[in-house]
């Protein structure tokens, strides 16, 4: 297969386990990403992580920030086939109708579930008790591509986002290198999606990380851990943000307290009365200060004074 001419397109952390296992297998002439990010007060370039195994590998990198007006040079390097894996931008039709064995995608959901941008933050934070991975054939949809195959796995109460992500990407990267050799030979099946079970996975944004806690104790749970590690949920106490990493929930009920009223203080972390139960944070990040565990945070205050406080309270 090394005379197989493929190029990639993606972007994060999840997508390097991908390209790697493509690299190790087949000859990939080029990359697309997108374009570098500055960041910091000195606006230092930063790469996305699939550029820099990119350069590593002394593979063409492309990264234009319109790929629908500016396809011209993805085309010129005429690939057989092309690989997307959480690129960010939607792949126009010059481009999908292109390669000889089409434009494949390796998708973070068991699709039609979780169509979008951040399937594997929304699988914790909706709920779901199992996902997996889809390779799909593109179109020129948002992940509404005929399935090719998927694999999947069990969401245990234990994972957050980052384990999740970690388990899947690896997923992903096996799940395609054995899926293509039947996209090459023909043998592939075509599933078409059923519209009657889309969902949508929307990339999580700055409101979408406030923890609610008017929910119940599992939701604040769920929504608390889809986001850990990254971006972080947050909340508000006295007027400042803190960002909220982990917790766990007890069988204690405070019906005469509010939503978000602090409980109790343990020696593990801060009890907080939420819709049905008791949740207690147990990892957090006060404003200027690093992640710490809550009996850390503790150690440095007047515990007994949180007792009372409202979370949110505006």
């Amino acid at each position: 297969m090394r005379n197989l001419r493929v190029l990639f397109m993606g972007t994060p952390e999840f997508s390097v386990n991908v390209l790697e296992g493509l690299i190790e297998n087949y000859n990939v002439v080029g990359v697309v990403t997108q374009p570098d990010k500055e960041i910091g007060r000195k606006k230092e370039i930063k790469y996305s992580p699939v550029k820099e195994v990119a350069l590593e590998n002394n593979i063409e990198v492309l990264q234009p920030i319109q790929i629908r007006e500016e396809y011209d040079k993805v085309i010129a390097l005429k690939p057989d086939i092309i690989i997307t894996c959480a690129y960010g931008q939607i792949i126009p039709k010059e481009i999908l109708n292109y390669p000889k064995y089409g434009c494949i995608n390796v998708h973070a959901s068991l699709l039609p579930k979780l169509r979008g941008g951040a399937p594997i933050h929304r699988a914790i934070i909706d709920g779901y008790s199992k996902t997996g991975i889809t390779v799909m054939y593109m179109d020129e949809g948002m992940d509404t591509g005929d399935i090719i195959s998927c694999r999947r796995i069990e969401i245990t109460n234990d994972m957050n986002v980052g384990v999740l992500h970690d388990k899947l990407s690896i997923m992903g990267k096996n799940l395609l290198l054995d899926t293509l050799p039947s996209i090459i030979d023909g043998t592939a099946t075509r599933t078409k999606q059923n519209e009657e079970e889309v969902t949508f996975a929307y990339n999580i944004k700055r409101e979408d990380e406030l923890i609610d806690f008017n929910k119940t104790a599992m939701e604040v749970y769920n929504h608390i851990r889809g986001l850990n590690p990254f971006p972080g949920g947050y909340a508000t106490l006295n007027g400042k943000v803190i960002k909220i990493y982990n917790a766990r929930i007890t069988d204690r009920v405070f019906t005469e307290k509010e939503n978000g009223e602090i409980t109790n203080v343990y020696k593990d972390g801060i009890g907080v009365s939420v819709k049905d139960y008791e949740i207690v944070i147990t990892e957090l990040k006060v404003e200027g200060k690093k992640k710490m565990s809550a009996s850390s945070y503790l150690n440095g205050i007047d515990k007994f004074a949180l007792i009372g406080k409202v979370f949110n309270k505006v």
